[in-house]
């Protein structure tokens, strides 16, 4: 793909995806495994490099969230231990730099999914960005796997809570199970929601794709959500260390097959990055970064881009 390809589906530079995105979201990098604490700054700094992205994308500024999010899908006393530093946090420690991100990624998914939904009608579409990681093994009272608030659900109830959609669905395409969500929706009785994710709904790749295909046929029109949100995990990578079952193709496929099928349905998507844990021979996650490049590339396609309402 080239600049002159996207300034012919974006005539003028009219059209940009919004990137719910501010510098409070990372931490400094740091050793642990898991890069998901500092990944949004270089998420965010990949795509601003890129010509053709940089051009797509406008980065939105959004409020953090507030404690009443928190406290929605989680107890308070386990809010108040991590927050406090009393209690070790996803990625098995204490850090207030760490705990310091936790409003701004949670923020970021909330007021992704508010924006979605705050002008729909038949004729209106709206999809946006939020460059998150670190929520799905997040239960009501526990962290864990490098999660320790549940963005996800956050934004769920909070779209629920304020009338702005009575369906939820999340696709939650990470390679690992989303035990936190689950956690959550049975503990709070969440009917509202259906969780697609990996293990309970698909193992292999074939699996996954047999549920993908079954999305656009019968559960995008079974279910008929309000709201989608889509986990695009770059941890599926067939390369990734902890196990991933798509070849790069694939996940493309993959974003595709989910995108267009919230767009031709006109239902509203926001989508994150979850996991990814990828290094090159230097260290650095340049082969996560990749693979959460296509999924945006992925956005710029025609098709997809006419459907956009952006105001």
């Amino acid at each position: 793909m080239t600049p002159s390809y996207h300034t012919r589906i974006c005539p003028n530079n009219e059209r940009k995806l919004k990137v719910f995105y501010r510098p409070e979201m990372s931490a400094p990098a740091n050793d642990l495994y898991s890069p998901s604490a500092f990944k949004p700054k270089l998420v965010v700094e990949d795509w601003l490099a890129n010509a053709v992205l940089a051009d797509a994308i406008e980065v939105q500024h959004f409020s953090p969230a507030q404690r009443s999010h928190f406290d929605a899908v989680h107890h308070p006393d386990y809010v108040d231990g991590v927050m406090g530093l009393r209690e070790p946090n996803g990625f098995g420690t204490v850090d207030a730099a760490i705990a310091a991100t936790f409003p701004y990624t949670v923020g970021s998914m909330v007021s992704a999914a508010k924006y979605v939904l705050s002008k729909r009608d038949e004729e209106d579409w709206r999809m946006a960005i939020s460059p998150t990681s670190g929520f799905h093994h997040a239960g009501y009272n526990f962290g864990g796997g490098y999660c320790t608030f549940n963005g996800l659900m956050a934004a769920a109830v909070m779209v629920y809570t304020l009338g702005l959609a009575k369906r939820i669905l999340i696709i939650d395409m990470d390679h690992h199970y989303g035990n936190g969500t689950d956690d959550i929706i049975k503990k709070l009785g969440l009917a509202y929601v259906t969780h697609i994710t990996a293990v309970k709904s698909y193992k292999t790749a074939d699996e996954a794709f047999g549920v993908i295909g079954r999305m656009r046929k019968m559960i995008f029109d079974r279910i008929k959500p309000d709201l989608v949100l889509y986990q695009a995990g770059a941890d599926m990578h067939v390369d990734d260390p902890l196990g991933g079952i798509m070849t790069t193709e694939q996940m493309m496929h993959r974003d595709q097959t989910i995108i267009k099928g919230c767009s031709d349905r006109r239902i509203p998507l926001v989508w994150n990055l979850a996991g990814g844990y990828q290094r090159d021979v230097k260290g650095t996650i340049e082969p996560v970064l990749k693979l959460h490049r296509n999924t945006v590339l992925t956005c710029l396609h025609p098709k997809v881009m006419a459907m956009l309402e952006w105001s």
